[in-house]
């Protein structure tokens, strides 16, 4: 053996220790990897069902707001009514009642004052 064959041999025995040495962490790496694919795989299944149940817990919520909305409407259509129907009857009745009330202050101060004077 001369000293070229020595020497290749030294350097391929080198290069598989390399090989090896560099695999090591390669395939630790591919197992990381693995396990970050399922690890996503598993978060994929368990949140697409919460993002559908939240999807339509909104939708039923919506649906709810509507129905609030229209109650909600028509509570002020009936304060509406209920204020112009106050008015309609405080003009109707009120003016008649302020003239009674006046005219029977009028006869209690007339028979009321005829009984002070004596």
């Amino acid at each position: 053996m001369s000293v070229g064959d020595i020497a290749g041999l030294i350097a391929a025995i080198a290069f598989v220790a390399l090989v090896i040495f560099l695999a090591v962490p390669l395939l630790k790496l591919g197992k990381v990897l693995d396990e970050a694919r399922g690890t996503v795989r598993q978060l994929t299944e368990h949140t697409l069902p919460a993002i559908d149940e939240a999807a339509q817990t909104i939708r039923a919520t919506n649906g709810q707001l509507e129905k609030v909305d229209t109650i909600t409407t028509s509570a002020a259509q009936v304060t509406e009514d209920v204020s112009a129907l106050t008015t309609l009857v405080s003009a109707t009745v009120g003016g008649p009642l302020i003239k009674l009330s006046a005219f029977s202050y009028a006869v209690r101060s007339v028979l009321g004052g005829n009984g002070r004077q004596r």
